[in-house]
């Protein structure tokens, strides 16, 4: 019986095998989890729709496959005909079955290709002369990283006495494949760029209510076991203003020629990782208070980091906000999470001398960029969102009702 990538929904198209969790020879039972696949959307667990022995595999690690191309090939207890198709366990995706229209021969994994690692980590293992076999992975769940194996480059670990092939068109360059959630990145990015006409918008933002709101609230977020930041603060300031200027909150229909306001304020949060940028969403944010905001995007950024978020937690995003804070700079011109009309990048907050009443006073100042698609908005309506997301970080009173 063959196996194929099944259609996942959500326009995904394709996928890259990350691990195999399976070898050719191994029994497997029905609903055991066979292999790990990205998608452009989210790292998914492909289940065993029957139970019996591997044959074969059909892709190695590393390859991007077509939706509807033949993985692995089980030979089913009972021998039993090949259903049209078999549920997967826990919402996960539903797998086409037919006969088999390849036939490779078997594919045996090797010791390597049995670690946690991803295909760049282990290409340069390779070009380093690292047994990746013997590196011992400091990432998430024993993942090895890229300083892992360069750790054991230069201690010599595993290392084997030959000579170090790097792939370079010459001695001032090294050429990296561009593969996985770097180049899913790209392509989004790409699209982005290409299909909306964006622009930026830049203010800032007297944050010194809000810092002293944070302060107060901290106590409380730690009796709850949530860790406060600023950032749910601001998702719950932006709500508001998403209310007052729904074109923000908004999409274009270029095939139907409408503009799609959406009812619902599923907020994106941006979040960096160590294979690339990855956009989380907190659902229905205006129905939750800034502690269950702040524990959702604890929960989401760890899942985030391990490579563990389902397709449901990265979908549904109205409106996103990219948080450069802890990083650094001034501003940026963040670019839009397609199709959504805008992002909002909010940076780091630092004392500066600010004029009120007449008097120059040291206030807690944070640069606000908001990058929008000019098809949707114009700047000036864009700029009077910005002006309201200043107005309720900036009065107390609209902030705390704002945050309940």
């Amino acid at each position: 019986m063959d196996l194929k990538l099944p259609d996942i929904g959500e326009g995904v198209a394709e996928g890259e095998i990350l691990k195999w969790l399976v070898n050719a020879g191994d029994k497997v039972s029905e609903e055991q989890p066979l292999v790990e696949v990205m998608t452009d959307k989210v790292n998914v667990q492909i289940p065993s729709p029957w139970t019996g022995k591997v044959s074969r595999i059909l892709a190695k690690e590393g390859d991007i496959v077509k939706v509807g191309q033949v993985i692995i090939s089980i030979d089913s207890e009972g021998g039993s005909p090949a259903p049209t198709s078999a549920p997967a366990k826990t919402g996960a995706p539903q797998a086409s079955l037919q006969q088999p229209q390849v036939s490779p021969p078997p594919q045996v994994r090797t010791g390597a290709e049995s670690v946690l690692a991803t295909p760049a980590t282990r290409r340069m293992a390779r070009e380093m002369g690292v047994d990746i076999t013997r590196v011992r992975g400091s990432g998430p769940g024993g993942r090895i990283t890229e300083d892992d194996v360069k750790r054991a480059a230069g201690q010599g670990a595993g290392t084997q006495a030959t000579t170090v092939t790097v792939s370079m068109a010459n001695a001032s360059e090294e050429r990296v494949p561009l593969r996985g959630l770097r180049k899913i990145v790209a392509e989004r990015m790409s699209r982005s760029i290409h299909t909306t006409a964006q622009v930026t918008h830049v203010d800032e933002a007297d944050m010194t209510e809000l810092v002293a709101l944070r302060e107060s609230l901290k106590a409380e977020g730690e009796r709850r076991g949530v860790k406060l930041t600023y950032l749910p603060l601001i998702v719950k300031a932006v709500i508001p203003a998403l209310k007052e200027f729904p074109y923000v909150n908004a999409s274009l229909d270029e095939q139907a020629g409408e503009l799609v306001l959406k009812k619902s304020y599923n907020i994106g949060i941006a979040t960096d990782t160590e294979n690339g940028l990855v956009v989380p969403v907190v659902k229905d944010a205006d129905k939750k208070d800034v502690f269950q905001i702040a524990a959702e995007i604890q929960q989401l950024a760890a899942k985030a980091r391990a490579g563990q978020l389902t397709l449901d937690e990265v979908h549904g995003s109205t409106f996103t906000i990219t948080n450069q804070g802890s990083v650094g700079g001034l501003f940026a011109t963040p670019i839009i999470n397609y199709p959504e009309s805008a992002i909002l990048g909010t940076h780091k907050i630092a004392k500066r001398p600010v004029v009120r009443d007449g008097r120059i006073e040291a206030r807690d100042v944070m640069f606000l960029s908001l990058s929008f698609d000019h098809r949707i908005l114009d700047g000036a309506y864009a700029a009077r969102f910005v002006n309201k997301v200043m107005s309720v970080v900036q009065d107390a009173t609209q902030l705390r009702a704002a945050t309940q």
